[in-house]
């Protein structure tokens, strides 16, 4: 038997904070840090990855779906995934990582994942397949460490943000059906190119008698007319105005406004597994 470590990194700032906090922490472990890709992720994600990469001295393993996002929408009827059907999550994120740790749990390691779930995300659970070989760990619940904290491990670790929080407040996959209609907007803006592959998707799924669009209610080619668009500006900013007069300063750790915010604003929804 052998005792093997594992944490997973999504992309986004929790996981990669994990990561610097379990090489500060424990160097006497000898994780594996593992990123499951799913052939749609923004161009950010990679390149965030690689300065992680940097600062752990180690490189973050791949594990490619035996099958692509294309080959999976043809298997659901081509539908889209939705809050309702997350089969992305499913069959892109969660079955690539089990079917890399069966082999050891079948020959009897003890395999410990480390899941970057925060203090002060009281109502958060981390994946547990139920098998008694597998051990979740929460170290940042164990040592108290909350959004500030994560905040202060990237930067000064000298890893910072992904870019794509810049504008957007969930998730590096490009079609994240959580994401806010200002970042559809936004989206439009930064990849031109991977907005239009939605919007194909998205008729693609229509055609075939898909009841979901991306985006709430709403088809891309709706969402992009010009009045929308201005529509779903101002409602964004209206609503960031009122997000914003709910936060609780605390002046012995200021941090910028786009931060403070995050949770309230983005109402906390995401894929735990993508947005972490």
């Amino acid at each position: 038997m052998a005792e093997r470590h594992v944490l997973g990194i999504s992309g986004g700032k929790d996981s990669a904070a994990l990561a610097v906090f379990m090489r500060l922490r424990h160097p006497e472990l000898d994780l594996q840090y593992y990123f499951t890709d799913t052939g749609k992720e923004l161009p950010e994600v990679y390149e965030f990855l690689g300065s992680l990469e940097g600062f752990l001295g180690k490189p973050i393993l791949r594990l490619n779906p035996q099958r692509d996002f294309d080959f999976w929408l043809r298997e659901y009827g081509n539908f889209l995934p939705s809050p309702r059907t997350r089969w992305c999550t499913r069959q892109l994120k969660l079955v690539p990582f089990r079917n890399w740790i069966k082999p050891w749990l079948e020959a009897g390691d003890r395999v410990h994942s480390y899941v970057a779930i925060r203090a002060d995300e009281p109502h958060r659970e981390g994946y547990d397949s139920g098998h008694e070989g597998l051990t979740i760990h929460l170290p940042f619940r164990e040592a108290q460490i909350d959004h500030a904290g994560v905040l202060d491990l990237l930067k000064g670790a000298g890893v910072g943000l992904p870019k794509y929080y810049d504008w957007r407040s969930r998730s590096g996959c490009t079609f994240c059906f959580f994401q806010q209609k200002i970042e559809w907007v936004r989206l439009r803006e930064r990849h031109p190119d991977r907005f239009e592959e939605a919007k194909r998707y998205e008729k693609n799924a229509l055609e075939h008698g898909s009841p979901f669009t991306w985006s709430d209610r709403e088809s891309l080619t709706e969402l992009e007319q010009p009045e929308r668009i201005l529509a779903i500006k101002r409602e964004h900013a209206l609503r960031r105005s009122r997000a914003q007069a709910k936060v609780r300063r605390n002046p012995l750790r200021p941090v910028a406004e786009s931060e403070e915010v995050e949770d309230i604003f983005a109402g906390g929804k995401a894929c735990l597994v993508c947005h972490k």
